[in-house]
């Protein structure tokens, strides 16, 4: 009796092939969830093909907030409805600033926003403050100051605790160092004038500017926020340093403490 022959090994290529056609496969079942009008598609995948398209066309200005928002959920959540999510956002945080603001805890706390989905839009929040922060390199910083401000608005104004940021600038007033010196409770921070000092003389820098904001969202000077700058000005002028202004920043503005001659 003749033996069948052996059967013959597959080959690479068409094993690589198979595999991504079952992967491929895979993820068609996946993509398909039933839905009210029994097609098996899911109904926000035209949704989203829409708004992609709308903001290819017509740019940024063509869209709320809250599809903006939806924009960017659509690649972390990548299988469901991301349009209740960022609504949620939005009036948990009040806007986008205080969505990308907010700690990555209380972004979990949403609903549909887990701990990657979270750690994702911090990410993109410290891309957007490196934006900022780039702008002033190299550049002299008073000349540039809605710069400044915008950059320390972004990086401190939604923190929920207090928070003591300082700018060390060179003799051309150009950013040497930004620096959190401090960080406090909801309404204090305590800041030690001979610190400042000692670190401005590490880093040869001739000037500073004083940021710390007010989780209350009130930027108004305080008793205390007013002795202490008094305080750092003090102890910097007789080494050569100079301190052009202590600004606190809250979620909807800013005061200069130098704008108002507190110092």
């Amino acid at each position: 009796m003749t033996k069948p022959p052996p059967h013959p090994e597959p080959d690479e290529n068409e094993t690589a092939d198979e595999r991504q056609f079952f992967a491929q496969q895979k993820t068609r079942k996946l993509d398909k969830v039933p839905t009210l009008g029994g097609t098996g598609e899911a109904h926000y995948h035209g949704h989203r093909d829409r708004l992609r398209a709308r903001y290819r066309e017509q740019g940024d200005a063509a869209l709320a907030d809250y599809e903006i928002l939806e924009l960017i959920l659509f690649r972390l959540i990548p299988r469901r409805d991301t349009k209740p999510i960022a609504k949620e956002l939005l009036a948990r945080f009040g806007t986008l600033a205080g969505v990308f603001g907010a700690p990555q805890h209380l972004l979990q706390e949403v609903k549909g926003v887990g701990e990657s989905v979270a750690l994702d839009l911090k990410l993109i929040a410290t891309a957007a403050q490196r934006m900022l922060k780039s702008e002033l390199r190299n550049k002299q910083v008073l000349s540039s100051w809605s710069a400044v401000i915008d950059y320390c608005h972004a990086a401190m104004a939604h923190e929920t605790k207090e928070q003591f940021r300082i700018l060390f600038l060179d003799k051309r007033n150009a950013l040497i160092a930004d620096e959190v010196q401090q960080q406090g409770t909801i309404d204090h921070t305590p800041v030690y004038p001979r610190e400042v000092v000692k670190r401005a003389l590490e880093l040869s820098a001739t000037a500073l500017i004083l940021a710390h904001n007010h989780p209350s969202g009130d930027p108004t000077p305080s008793r205390a926020d007013i002795e202490m700058t008094k305080l750092i000005a003090e102890a910097a002028k007789p080494l050569g340093i100079t301190v052009h202004d202590h600004v606190i920043i809250g979620k909807d503005g800013h005061v200069s403490m130098k704008g108002l001659r507190l110092f």
